[in-house]
């Protein structure tokens, strides 16, 4: 992976480091977004005398998700020589044991330097925009002629709002009330009462019809 890095207005490529899932130690709940967050970092400045490097480190998101601003972090992951080697080939240690680093907000449990990264204009960094930089300063005890940084980027996601729950769907309406056992009594009357006045039924026909 790379990112970019502007030295007196002209811009080269530094080394990132392939994401892993999560960082280990303090900033375990936060999230490897290498790749999807890029550094950008800017040499500011070097003294000759001490040997010492200031670089502006910004990130910009180039992912479809917004990133919390206040979880964004970087991580000196490793530093290359001109070779492309992040390790001694004498000794077999890390690069990283040759050189100094100051400032940083903290360590990871592995020991390697963080430096928490401001959001730009907002709580957030949405996509496509950059954040403020953080200033790193790295000191090369040994004055190695040529080393790249190389960073990782951690941080969350802000989640999306959840969607409205829809109100529930208003109750059926009751059914119609049937109508009274005393109104169908008083129509079934009439209606033998009708039925016997035509001679179609006589009252002793009901009688028997009507005993248990």
């Amino acid at each position: 992976m790379m990112a970019l890095i502007r030295i007196s207005g002209l811009i080269a490529v530094i080394a990132v480091s392939a994401p892993a899932v999560l960082l280990a130690g303090s900033l375990d709940h936060l999230t490897d977004l290498t790749g999807k967050v890029q550094p950008i970092v800017t040499l500011k400045g070097r003294d000759n005398f001490t040997s010492e490097y200031r670089y502006d480190i910004s990130v910009r998101n180039v992912s479809p998700d917004t990133i919390v601003g206040d979880s964004i972090v970087v991580v000196l992951d490793k530093i290359t020589n001109l070779a492309g080697e992040e390790r001694e080939s004498l000794k077999s240690e890390s690069l990283l044991t040759r050189f100094e680093v100051l400032g940083q907000d903290g360590e990871t449990d592995d020991g390697k330097a963080f430096f928490r990264v401001p959001a730009g204009n907002g709580p957030d960094l949405p996509p496509q925009t950059e954040s403020r930089p953080a200033s790193v300063r790295i000191r090369n005890k040994d004055y190695l002629a040529v080393f790249t940084p190389a960073f990782k980027v951690y941080g969350l996601k802000r989640q999306p709002p959840a969607e409205p729950r829809h109100a529930d769907a208003a109750p059926a309406p009751p059914p119609p009330p049937s109508p009274s056992t005393t109104a169908t009594r008083s129509q079934i009357d009439k209606l033998i009462q009708l039925l016997i006045k035509k001679g179609v039924l006589t009252e002793e026909e009901w009688r028997k019809a009507n005993q248990p």
